[in-house]
């Protein structure tokens, strides 16, 4: 029996095991891929450890880092197991796994769901005809570029402005494939200001808002597609289709939580963030099982997966079985906000949140139960829903009390 399991051997199931580890719990890994460092290991861009280490790292090297400390730790890890069920038990939870050696079941405690995220394909954002080679989620493509060696595609449109999207259109020129252009549904880019100027402005690479992807064309290798602008509601607008020839599309439409797990053992799930509520030590609904990571909330920086997760780990350890009153948040003005629970007492919390839309400038306002003499007011600049906000804050709540987040401005 272990203390903690951690499902996820990734970025943020890496840190929750270290600080588990370091709080004197038993601590297994679960990872169903034959290596640990989950989708760091082809982001082989820098920019990662600035905030959490204090240098400039690739993907790859952030990852060793905590690899090597799961090492130092003797913290176990079985790679190419899968979770097939887990069930609440009289000892926790038994957790069903299988692997090359067949079926067995672990007993733990404590779980921590470090599940990451799956990308959105073609069929799920509606493009019509056929299913012809050369159609990638930006992922996919990264992966065959930066971890096989592979140039999938030789000319190519990219839909959708994410980040991963953005930074695959500045590596795929990089490595001679000629980008034609990112195609953004949304009227504003999706992913940080910074990788607009550094992998599209700097590149010459032209992006276009207010379009979308309509058809492909191709059989069995695409030989282009359809685009169209769209309008205010994100509706076609007729007689706007241009036939575009390419041989790849690149798809970076958004992520999804893998939170299918969490939901088979009764999670509550928050609708806005696509993954399970939390309270302020990264505990769900489910008494004794924890969330963090891309799995809780999409994250823009690994720093900030860590740093949650690493609050994961450090109170799964710590978990006791008893059950805590709670305060309730609720946010006004925000496209999301973690955690969405405080246990009783005075605590310093660490809140992530992103803005509804954009703001030159916003005015935070924080109060419990509607009092506004004791309100805490923090003041914002240039706020954009693609980035998200961090802010610590000391609160002191009773069981039941209503915490409010209330963001307005220009």
């Amino acid at each position: 029996m272990y203390d903690v399991v951690v499902i996820g051997g990734g970025p943020s199931g890496l840190a929750a095991a270290v600080e588990a580890k370091k709080e004197g719990a038993s601590v297994l890994i679960i990872e169903r891929e034959a290596m640990l460092g989950g989708i760091l290991k082809q982001c082989i861009h820098d920019g990662f450890g600035l905030i959490r280490f204090g240098k400039k790292l690739s993907g790859p090297e952030y990852a060793e880092l905590y690899i090597k400390e799961v090492k130092d730790l003797e913290i176990e890890t079985r790679l190419q197991t899968f979770v097939t069920s887990i069930k609440k038990s009289q000892e926790g939870f038994e957790i069903i796994v299988t692997s090359s050696k067949g079926m067995s079941t672990i007993v733990a405690k404590t779980i921590i769901l470090s599940t990451g995220c799956r990308e959105r394909t073609a069929r799920q954002v509606f493009i019509h005809g056929t299913r012809p080679v050369g159609v990638y989620t930006a992922g996919t493509a990264q992966n065959f570029v930066n971890h096989m060696g592979y140039l999938p595609v030789k000319k190519c449109v990219i839909l959708g402005s994410g980040d991963i999207g953005l930074i695959m259109a500045r590596r795929l020129t990089l490595e001679g494939a000629k980008v034609l252009g990112v195609y953004e549904i949304k009227c504003t880019p999706s992913g940080l200001t910074r990788n607009i100027h550094q992998c599209l402005k700097d590149f010459d690479i032209p992006l276009y808002l207010s379009y979308t992807v309509t058809r492909v064309f191709g059989e069995p290798r695409l030989t282009g597609i359809e685009v169209a602008e769209v309008d205010q509601f994100m509706r076609v607008k007729p007689g706007t289709e241009k036939y575009i020839e390419c041989d790849g599309l690149i798809l970076s439409v958004g992520l999804i939580p893998e939170n299918e797990l969490a939901e088979t053992i009764g999670v509550k799930i928050d609708p806005k963030t696509k993954g399970p509520e939390v309270n302020e030590k990264m505990m769900t609904s489910v008494e004794g099982v924890f969330s963090c990571g891309n799995a809780l909330h999409v994250h823009d920086l690994v720093d900030y997966v860590s740093e949650g997760s690493a609050t994961a780990g450090k109170n799964a350890a710590k978990y006791v079985g008893t059950k805590e009153n709670e305060a309730n948040v609720s946010s006004e003005g925000m496209l999301s906000l973690v955690p969405q629970r405080i246990t009783e007492g005075e605590h310093e919390i660490i809140f992530y949140f992103r803005t509804l839309c954009d703001r030159k400038k916003a005015t935070l306002t924080i109060t419990v139960n509607g009092n506004e003499e004791n309100k805490i007011v923090k003041k914002y600049t240039n706020l954009l829903p693609p980035e998200m906000e961090r802010v610590k804050l000391k609160l002191n709540v009773k069981g039941g009390d209503k915490v409010h987040f209330k963001l307005e401005g220009e």
